[in-house]
């Protein structure tokens, strides 16, 4: 869709019809749960199921009461008002742009495509058939990240001067054929360029590994984003190759610290003003030279945590996206962001090439 928000009048979607026609094209490991949502939901009737398995299809009709169908074009002439599109990345394009062209409103699993020429032609169909578009980055809509932009709202905003970012997990053998930026890293690519008001890199190194597969499988990243405000360098890592499974973000901001444990849905807040007087004094006194070894470093600082509710991530991205739908407005990860996403990713993806394109063997 364009950057900016789509009037409500460019939208073929009858409003005064509840609930609204649903469709989900893949149901595989994450197109199942969308299936799901949309036959759970009062403001949705799911219609039709597509997949390229006869069989698979044929089950969820028959579990959700729905059709099932073998090509996008069948959902076109069905006249369904939203799709969720849940196949391999290489085949977003294929299956979204007619849908879009025909001004049919979709959700599109991450990353929107595998480069930025796919995911541009795909938001160029979007424009073109006055559809909404969004980008499913669900860890947008993980508990923990909905707390803290509640923490944001009522305190002092987060300007993020360092972030440290891990999200490894063992060899699951899934999406491997892709580098693990585009399959994993592009989680917290989304999450970091939202916290920078949707910027890109000014700067990007980084090195990755391919081990298993022929793309790297583990990956380390250096952002750097000159803001008017100041820097801000995230350093990110991602690896399909660890033997336990780890998604934590730290953020070290001018008002506070933070920490994420996506996994855990917690998440810890220090802020600065919270303890200030404290740390004053404690300025004043090694100033004077006094020995504070003994002192208690934890009785200094503030503990917060943040307060998470438990709305299911799938449910939350998906209400989202219809309210987006029913009243025009920009989608909370609309094609530019999805855009922004892939883009980032390739270039970290040739920054690592390059890097090991440069190492001498001896």
């Amino acid at each position: 869709m364009a950057d900016e928000p789509t009037s409500p009048s460019a939208f073929k979607v009858d409003r005064t019809r509840k609930p609204l026609r649903a469709a989900v094209v893949g149901v595989g490991r994450m197109g199942r749960h969308h299936a799901r949502v949309y036959h759970q939901l009062p403001e949705t009737e799911l219609v039709a199921v597509v997949d390229n398995d006869p069989e698979r299809a044929e089950t969820f009709s028959e579990q959700y009461g729905c059709k099932a169908m073998h090509s996008v074009q069948q959902l076109v002439d069905l006249g369904v008002d939203v799709v969720s599109v849940a196949v391999p990345t290489s085949f977003h394009r294929a299956m979204a742009e007619p849908l879009l062209r025909a001004g049919i409103n979709c959700l599109i699993e991450k990353p929107l495509a595998g480069d930025a020429t796919e995911a541009t032609l795909i938001k160029k169909a979007a424009e073109a058939g006055g559809a909404t578009l969004m980008v499913g980055h669900i860890e947008r809509f993980n508990p923990i990240m909905r707390a803290l932009k509640k923490e944001q709202e009522h305190g002092k905003p987060i300007v993020p001067r360092f972030m440290e970012i891990h999200r490894v997990s063992p060899m699951t053998f899934r999406s491997i054929d892709t580098s693990v930026v585009m399959d994993m890293m592009i989680h917290d690519l989304d999450v970091v360029l939202m916290l920078m008001g949707g910027m890109e890199p000014d700067e990007i190194h980084a090195s990755g590994v391919p081990v298993i597969t022929e793309h790297e499988d583990i990956c380390n990243a250096r952002l750097v984003f000159r803001k008017p405000e100041g820097t801000c360098v995230v350093n990110i890592t991602a690896s399909r190759l660890a033997l336990k499974t780890e998604r934590v973000t730290r953020i070290t901001g001018e008002n506070a610290y933070v920490k994420i444990d996506y996994a855990a849905k917690s998440g810890t807040i220090i802020r600065r003003l919270a303890n200030e007087q404290q740390m004053i004094d404690v300025r004043d006194q090694l100033r004077h030279g006094a020995d504070l070894s003994n002192l208690n470093w934890h009785d200094l600082v503030q503990l917060e945590e943040l307060q998470v509710d438990e709305g299911e991530p799938i449910v939350m991205e998906i209400k989202a996206f219809l309210e987006a739908v029913v009243t025009g407005q920009r989608p909370e990860v609309d094609a530019q962001a999805g855009l922004a996403n892939v883009r980032t990713a390739e270039r970290i993806i040739a920054a690592a090439r390059k890097e090991r394109g440069n190492v001498k063997h001896v």
